[in-house]
């Protein structure tokens, strides 16, 4: 799966928790929702459940439900859980030339800075308001 896709269930089956955040639901019915394998389902909000956003009860009744209030799980909450980053890491290649590696480090810099923004965004952002229409 696509690491953007990740995020993209996180936020879909988060949402929708938002809406009836007492109910219960399956990894089966979200994959359903979401068209993809529960597996899927299970690894990504296991990891979000270990990261204390999501509460995964055992049994017949059994499913998924959020651990905290919509209104307390921000998008940066989600987006930190899945220990990804939009911009891609720089390789770990040695350079072949100074220039190479002067361009390289200040790319490097430039991506930490916006990924730094980007988490200062989504930290305004929580899943509760993310669930509204925007203007």
């Amino acid at each position: 799966m696509k690491r953007n896709s990740r995020l993209s269930l996180a936020l879909h089956s988060l949402g929708h928790m938002a809406g009836d955040p007492e109910r219960t639901r399956t990894s089966a019915d979200i994959a359903a929702h979401a068209g993809t394998n529960p597996v899927v389902v299970k690894r990504v909000l296991g990891r979000l459940r270990a990261a204390g956003l999501l509460i995964a009860e055992r049994g017949h009744a059994g499913g998924w439900r959020l651990a905290r209030p919509p209104h307390e799980i921000t998008l940066a909450d989600v987006y930190l859980a899945l220990d990804e980053r939009l911009a891609p890491a720089a390789e770990e290649a040695a350079p072949r030339c100074a220039v190479e590696h002067a361009l390289e480090q200040r790319m490097a810099s430039l991506m930490d800075e916006a990924e730094s923004a980007l988490i200062s965004r989504l930290r305004t952002l929580t899943i509760a308001a993310a669930r509204e229409p925007v203007e």
